[in-house]
């Protein structure tokens, strides 16, 4: 190497400081501790889940679930901010994926001269929620029914692939 291509002390610094921030595993500010990035693909007979929500229940209960919104069959856990990922360790796994027509409750937030895009009235989103068709079987939205479980050591992609 010649002298010219040597990197310097102050860059090999920089790097030492930089290693373990880019290191595997994910972590905030916020004194929880090291979590990992997991995401995935949630089919029912091999289709994307439209829409719903995922949640990890630890075994272990010293410890923090995670959780997701599902978009188009894809979901990215998050513990406490937006996408920091899920603590080491073994999980219940529990789906739940509505067919909410919230069609009405907008008509009904439009008529009274509000924005039908902000925020709903609860009762009402309530009162749809419970007319809503599953789009999946009921016993995925079940800790105790749904028999999925998963085990996070690392960054993972952990797909669901569910049937009835």
């Amino acid at each position: 190497m010649t002298l010219a291509h040597r990197p310097s002390r102050r860059a090999l610094a920089l790097l030492a400081i930089a290693c373990p921030l880019i290191a595997p595993g994910c972590g905030d500010d916020d004194g929880l501790g090291t979590r990992y990035p997991v995401s995935g693909t949630i089919t029912y007979q091999g289709k994307k889940v439209p829409t719903g929500t995922i949640t990890f229940i630890p075994d272990d209960p010293n410890s923090r679930g995670a959780s997701s919104e599902i978009e188009d069959g894809s979901y990215t856990l998050t513990t406490s901010t937006p996408g920091d990922g899920v603590f080491p360790g073994k999980y219940k796994v529990t789906i739940e994926s509505m067919n909410v027509d919230l069609t009405a409750v907008r008509a009904f937030v439009k008529s009274k001269g509000m924005n039908p895009e902000g925020q709903l009235p609860q009762e009402l989103v309530n009162a749809a929620r419970k007319k809503a068709k599953s789009n999946i079987p009921a016993k995925y939205k079940g800790i105790n029914t749904s028999g999925l479980t998963a085990e996070v050591t690392g960054a993972s992609t952990i797909d669901f692939p569910l049937a009835d």
